[in-house]
């Protein structure tokens, strides 16, 4: 069934379409993800907390959902807007179609918007905030409720998604590649990561899990005192949503546990990373999202393609003298990754967990191995 349903900007800008999914209304920030697939994967993504996400490839919902490719437990996006809803769902994995997937998890969405339109008018004025509804018709009504809804800037998020108690993860990715190489410590044991859950995908503890590592994962709030209880070979910094700045207990935790064992982190790991060196972050216009980002490796000078969802950036001009710029967007020249020699620990703003996405960079997992191998045999 169709419905009459109307999307506004903070800036006074509405777009009118079609309601799918909920009925209700829903505020958060509006971005746009270029990923060609991966729109469950995108929805479930922690990382999307609290923002309204507009998909620019135009067909969306032909391969319908599966439990198999949610990324945690939920649909967090506040909301979704697509150009076209396929009628028909076409995939021999799907068991619900994606109207009925987000009017179950009580998720609002718009479409026949025009979204080339409304993605260039982002880019020209930034990212903000926004309402969608099937309720609120009257536009001046509705933007008023976008003015009013809570701004990113300072806004700490990762309390919001993160898990409430410590738990251990068990569940590989067999599936994927199963004849790929483990990895175990010179004794024979498996590695032992304790992750920090600042709004984790499960397709990171997955590619560790893989690789033949133990998992502990632990809310974003765990002390550096709690985290060398578990006596970890190597810590993980999650991805998440949020302002970075605005997560000063992590920040505080990570700072501590500097030097003490390997560390790897991802997207908003890699911001919080970032600021426990003494860097600063600053938000993006309007943010990276999607599976086909060109990021340069510094050392080598090979490039990846990569997928990303970040709003906000370390400013490299801010790294200490002893912390690399490991990683370079070749789109606008920000910071997508750093090297801490010292400190051993190393970050990237993307995500090569790859869910969706492209595989280039899927050797980060296994580097973070190796750093853990070699703090072994010291």
């Amino acid at each position: 069934m169709t419905r009459p349903a109307l999307l506004a900007l903070e800036d006074g800008a509405v777009w009118p379409g079609v309601g799918f999914g909920a009925v209700g209304t829903t505020t958060g920030e509006i971005v746009f993800n270029t990923s060609l697939t991966g729109y469950q994967e995108i929805l479930t993504d922690p990382s999307y907390h609290g923002q309204i996400i507009i998909m620019t490839q135009p067909h969306i919902g032909n391969v319908g959902c599966t439990p198999e490719d949610n990324e945690s437990d939920r649909v967090w996006a506040a909301g979704l807007i697509v150009r076209s809803l396929s009628p028909v769902v076409s995939n021999w994995r799907a068991v619900q179609s994606l109207p009925d997937y987000l009017a179950e998890r009580g998720v609002i969405a718009l479409a026949d918007v025009n979204t080339r339109a409304l993605v260039r008018h982002i880019r020209t004025h930034g990212a903000m905030r926004a309402a969608l509804s099937t309720e609120i018709l009257d536009e001046d009504e509705l933007v008023a409720v976008a003015r009013a809804a809570r701004d990113m800037n300072g806004l700490d998020l990762a309390g919001e998604v993160t898990c409430a108690e410590p738990y251990h993860w068990h569940e590989s990715q067999e599936w994927w590649a199963p004849t790929a190489a483990k990895h175990a410590a010179a004794d024979g044991r498996p590695f032992h990561v304790v992750a920090y859950d600042f709004g984790m995908k499960r397709n990171i503890l997955r590619k560790l899990t893989f690789r033949g590592c133990q998992v502990t994962v632990v809310p974003a709030t765990a002390t550096a005192q709690e985290v060398m209880a578990y006596n970890p070979d190597g810590i993980f910094l999650s991805n998440g949503p949020g302002d970075p700045a605005a997560v000063t207990y992590a920040i505080d935790a990570v700072r501590d546990l500097l030097g003490q064992k390997p560390i790897f982190g991802i997207c908003l790991g890699h911001q919080i990373l970032g600021l426990a060196l003494g860097a600063q972050t600053y938000k993006l216009k309007f943010g990276h999202r999607g599976g086909n980002q060109p990021v340069q490796v510094a050392a080598h000078g090979g490039v990846q393609i990569s997928s990303h969802n970040h709003g906000f950036a370390v400013d490299a001009s801010t790294l200490p003298p002893d912390v690399i710029n490991s990683h370079i967007n070749l789109n606008d020249g920000c910071c997508e990754g750093l090297v801490a020699p010292q400190q051993r620990a190393f970050s990237v703003q993307y995500h090569p967990e790859s869910s969706p996405g492209p595989h280039d960079s899927d050797e980060l997992f296994d580097r973070f191995l190796q750093m853990m191998a070699d703090e072994g045999e010291q």
